[in-house]
């Protein structure tokens, strides 16, 4: 028997604020459609919000083809950013605010105006762009040892947990998006390569996807707004004590630590 979406939602929250890993929702709650799922995320995101949380973008999940021949589907999921799960290049992060956390290298796109329009083009999005700054996203999940199915995930903020961004913003026409090669590094040894391109072909295509979904459901990208455009490379688990390095081609590396 399928259990309602705020009991679902209620679920999730809970163990997000207790960081208190649970069961898939898919088996002990009869999550089982992507609608669902969404709603639960909604209703999560929702409560959040009500608690204070400010919300300062959104992530893109699912950006890779190998990834979603995986998980059974055709275009990418999404999630909110949080204000206070974002950290800058340096920063050393306190473990004890994730469960499993896991890192992914990729590009951020911060906004200088918003789109509300679910037809937009790509010219659009290369006029609204206000830059791009090289990221490192920690990716956590609330269900047990990642045993999760694309319900679990999209119910759950797309896996989201935190991210860091670096400081070096370039224009988007002063970087080769697309051919841009990454190093992600783990404690001096090379842990993750990748390229722009392993993004859903370009990390500006990604953004073009999310920008069209949100304004379809009427929660639209808005100025200032801070786009994670997805992974370019392997994810990479997160122990305490390491340090991580991201290299992406025409930016600046930066550097973040995990200590706990």
């Amino acid at each position: 028997m399928t259990t309602s979406i705020e009991d679902m939602a209620a679920t999730l929250f809970e163990a997000r604020s207790n960081l208190r890993q649970i069961a898939p929702l898919r088996e002990t709650m009869g999550l089982a459609r992507i609608e669902d799922a969404l709603a639960v995320q909604e209703s999560v995101t929702g409560r959040w919000l009500d608690r204070g949380r400010r919300l300062v973008g959104r992530k893109i999940g699912l950006t890779a083809e190998a990834v979603q021949k995986q998980m059974g589907v055709d275009e990418p999921d999404y999630g909110v950013l949080w204000a206070d799960y974002a950290f800058s290049d340096g920063d050393t992060v306190d473990m004890a605010r994730f469960m499993q956390p896991r890192a992914e290298a990729e590009i951020a796109f911060v906004m200088d105006r918003g789109l509300a329009d679910p037809d937009a083009a790509m010219t659009d999005v290369i006029r609204a762009v206000a830059y791009a700054v090289p990221a490192l996203e920690v990716i956590d999940s609330a269900i047990a040892d990642w045993n999760i199915g694309l319900v679990d995930t999209v119910a759950d903020n797309a896996s989201g947990g935190g991210f860091v961004l670096g400081k070096s913003p370039r224009r988007i026409s002063d970087v080769d998006l697309r051919l841009c090669g990454m190093i992600m590094g783990r404690n001096g040894a090379q842990a993750s390569l990748g390229l722009g391109a392993a993004c859903l072909g370009h990390p500006l295509t990604a953004v073009l996807w999310l920008v069209r979904k949100m304004a379809a459901i009427g929660r639209p990208v808005e100025e200032g707004d801070i786009i994670l455009s997805g992974s370019l490379g392997p994810v990479v688990p997160i122990a305490a004590g390491d340090e991580f390095s991201v290299e992406i081609q025409g930016f600046e590396p930066f550097h973040v630590g995990f200590a706990g």
